[in-house]
């Protein structure tokens, strides 16, 4: 026997209007230009410019229309010549032939052809004079190269997979015969099996073979690990040199590529510009004041055209849509609006907060922020302050500031004052930029000395802001 029972339950829903701004809050300024451009193109209701009236009466009285009967509905043109009205604003000069104007041209930025760095090896081996099986070798070879250049696979590797894949035998030797004809193509150390090798390569290509020159390939080829830990005492021993010969052969291999691709890899590179979302000055009363940068977001409005026809008698079909282009217009019209106002009043709560710092652009006012502070003060979520400062950027008299680099955590000083984790960052940079590079500080000293000013932190917490600046260790920051 089945029994119906009833359920009473809150659930919650978003409105169209909700969705629509929560879509549109994390957008860049880039990003939300190009999401207005795939709007327009695809409601033919929104266009572009300032509505001259209201037509928002029409709109709510768009329900009524559709449910009124033929009969009730006022007469009016029983159709547009479509053709005509859609020719009828075109200027006279459209119309003779090669007679454009200037300004209709558009132009676009040009797009740079890239060529990959194994592409641009292949090249430079179609000049040498090479049969069929060396080219296949060759090319087998390049493209075996990692994102750095280096061949990191052995010779009788991939002499098996050439032999395996093409049904033919390849041998060692005609693997390392091509690796030496493609080791003297451009960049110098390309196809090397390490960085050691790379190195080496480079400084045989070198014309000026004097005394530095060999010192510094003994240290490579004898006391590359002492190197690489900069155990400078332990190669002047080995190797015999003088601190001064030393220095020298230091600066020379300085100067070498340790990544040789890197000269021919811009297929992975991505040109991006940085499009502040905001802007902010100080005016003449000294207070600051903000604003979206712009265009930001242009002008939007009902085509007059399409609201028109709201009067006229349509079939049910033509209704609907209309009905749902325009509400969907005037959704996504309220939402740029309300997406403009709670940037707007996010970015000042966040001057608020970090009034000393705007002010003057000193790191070290910049006070410890989160994104709950700001929340409480606008009267909104967490979540709507994270998406209206994530990629975000504010244009200021002291140079473009990432929004997400002003909510930092908060140290609390030996007086009880709380400290923003930035400021302890600059201290520490501060502390290694002035410190002798031949005996640089290790994290310890670090932390003691930053004791002495105040800011009471733990080694582990050094190490950590250290390698937030990508700060080496003591043993790497070491120098003659």
């Amino acid at each position: 026997m089945q029994r119906q029972t009833q359920t009473q339950r809150q659930t919650l829903k978003y409105s169209p209007l909700q969705i629509q701004m929560l879509n549109l809050l994390h957008l860049t300024t880039m990003e939300l230009e190009q999401r207005i451009k795939e709007e327009l193109e695809e409601n033919p209701i929104l266009e572009e410019g300032k509505e001259e009236n209201t037509t928002e009466e029409a709109a709510d009285d768009f329900d009524d229309d559709l449910n009124k009967s033929e009969d009730d509905s006022p007469s009016v043109q029983d159709y547009y010549d479509w053709d005509e009205f859609r020719d009828d604003d075109i200027p006279d000069y459209k119309t003779y032939a090669n007679n454009q104007s200037p300004d209709n041209e558009l132009y676009t930025r040009p797009m740079v052809e890239t060529v990959s760095f194994r592409d641009d090896l292949k090249q430079q081996v179609h000049f040498l004079r090479l049969n069929e099986r060396q080219q296949l070798i060759a090319d087998f070879i390049l493209d075996s190269l990692d994102e750095d250049g280096f061949l990191r696979r052995q010779s009788d590797v991939i002499a098996d997979d050439i032999s395996f894949a093409n049904s033919m035998f390849i041998d060692t030797e005609e693997v390392d015969a091509m690796l030496r004809i493609i080791q003297q193509l451009e960049p110098a150390g390309i196809a090397a099996a390490d960085l050691r090798e790379c190195l080496l390569i480079q400084l045989n290509r070198m014309e000026n073979q004097d005394e530095i020159w060999k010192s510094a390939y003994r240290i490579v080829a004898h006391a590359f690990e002492e190197l690489g830990s900069r155990n400078y005492d332990k190669i002047m021993r080995v190797l015999g040199l003088d601190e001064e010969t030393l220095k020298k052969a230091i600066q020379i291999i300085t100067t070498l590529n340790p990544k040789p691709a890197s000269g021919l890899r811009n297929d992975s590179l991505v040109n991006e510009s940085i499009k502040p979302d905001f802007m902010l000055w100080y005016a003449d009363d000294g207070d600051i004041e903000v604003q979206l940068t712009w265009g930001n977001s242009p002008a939007l409005k009902l085509n007059k055209v399409f609201t028109q026809m709201v009067e006229q008698k349509n079939d049910k079909a033509t209704n609907q849509f209309i009905k749902s282009k325009m509400n969907s217009a005037k959704w996504f019209i309220d939402a740029i609006k309300q997406r403009e106002n709670t940037m707007i009043s996010t970015l000042r709560a966040i001057v608020k907060l970090q009034y000393d710092y705007f002010q003057s652009g000193d790191i070290k006012k910049l006070r410890p922020m989160i994104l709950k502070d700001v929340a409480e003060i606008i009267n909104m979520d967490i979540s709507t302050v994270s998406r209206v400062t994530t990629n975000k950027y504010v244009q200021t008299p002291f140079g473009i500031v990432l929004l997400k680099d002003l909510f930092t955590e908060g140290v609390t000083n030996e007086d009880g004052t709380e400290v923003s984790n930035r400021e302890i960052q600059e201290a520490i940079r501060e502390i290694v930029e002035a410190e002798d590079k031949r005996h640089p500080y290790n994290d310890q000293q670090i932390t003691d000395m930053l004791a002495e000013k105040g800011y009471s932190v733990a080694r582990r917490t050094v190490a950590k802001y250290r390698e937030q600046l990508n700060i080496p260790t003591a043993r790497l920051r070491v120098t003659i």
